[in-house]
């Protein structure tokens, strides 16, 4: 069992962000960066036992909820449905593209002599989360090839006589030092919020982190059975607030706040926009709000924007104290308040 998501210490941000995608994938993913060792990969890898099930048929490749959306080549034989936990995938660095989109499986064809598909990756991680560690570091034409999946949701295999098309929707997280490399302009856009993770300075943190890890491995199943009610109790928030989501109010008034804060930090298009709302309207049902509100908007800007400005060599401030700038220059001081 992986190590629980609510025992983590600290890393609000990002359990934050992880949060919000489970409420909304439309969101676009999570990109953490920071230091070695700062929990990146734990917080992916418990983000999983936390999430709820999903529901499947059996046998689906590409995990579809309905018999009618599993592919024609798949050939299932069942229309039964389970009950599986969200896949979490792990895309490795150095991997080749026929294991990302699938490939012609060679033994069926030179056993039996058919032409089949081997799902790949992709397929695996239909309806789920798609890891990458270190995707600094990830070969460009992965990259290329996961942007078109990215945008299109579908992923397309036309080599060595097969012509195959499923669906690879997924929420996307990356984690990586920025110490390693630059990410490509054209990825970083694709990840709806970007996080900034360090490793603790504060004495007390840090021991409490060292305790838990001990205790954990010392100790797995008490650990687990000590930290269960309240992964169930996050897990049942993310739930109500899935289905809250959708009823929210959204008064013009955000609107405009988005719309004007992108434009006062010169981000390129409208994705800034959209994300930043979608985020601001997860953040308010996980909070229980009937409508989302500035507060809202103000809480999750940074995150859904630090990764998407252009660098002004003129202005040596960090992205993340850019946004928080902007903020106080058209909004004010933060309150805490409904504003």
């Amino acid at each position: 069992m992986t190590f629980p998501f609510s025992a983590i210490v600290g890393q609000d941000e990002m359990k934050l962000a992880m949060v919000l995608t489970a409420i909304d994938p439309a969101i676009g993913g999570v990109l953490v960066f920071g230091d070695r060792g700062t929990g990146k990969s734990t917080a992916v890898r418990a983000l999983a036992g936390l999430l709820p099930p999903i529901t499947q048929v059996e046998g689906c490749p590409v995990n579809s909820a309905d018999v009618k959306d599993c592919p024609d080549w798949a050939e299932i034989g069942s229309k039964r449905t389970v009950k599986r936990p969200t896949p979490v995938v792990d895309l490795p660095l150095g991997v080749s593209e026929d294991r990302v989109t699938g490939a012609l499986d060679i033994e069926r064809a030179l056993t039996r002599g058919e032409k089949a598909f081997q799902p790949g990756l992709l397929a695996r991680a239909n309806r789920g989360y798609l890891y990458i560690d270190e995707v600094n570091l990830l070969e460009d034409h992965i990259v290329d090839l996961l942007l078109d999946v990215a945008q299109s949701g579908e992923n397309v295999v036309e080599r060595e006589g097969l012509s195959i098309r499923h669906p690879a929707r997924f929420v996307l997280v990356g984690s990586g030092n920025p110490e390693e490399g630059e990410l490509r302009p054209q990825l970083l856009d694709r990840f709806g919020l970007s996080v900034e993770v360090a490793s603790p300075t504060d004495i007390g943190q840090r021991v409490e982190v060292i305790r838990r890890r001990d205790a954990y491995e010392s100790d797995r199943a008490a650990f687990l059975k000590t930290w269960g009610a309240e992964d169930a109790a996050l897990r049942k928030r993310i739930l109500a607030a899935r289905k809250a989501v959708k009823a929210l109010e959204t008064p013009e008034q955000t609107l405009h706040d988005c719309a004007e804060l992108c434009v006062a930090l010169g981000s390129d298009g409208l994705r800034g926009e959209l994300t930043l709302l979608k985020a601001a309207r997860a953040l308010a049902a996980f909070e229980g709000d009937t409508e989302v509100a500035r507060r809202h908007v103000r809480k999750i800007a940074p995150m859904a924007l630090r990764h998407r400005l252009r660098r002004d060599p003129l202005d040596e401030a960090g992205s993340s104290s850019r946004v928080n700038r902007a903020l106080s220059e058209l909004f004010g001081a933060f309150q805490t308040a409904a504003e």
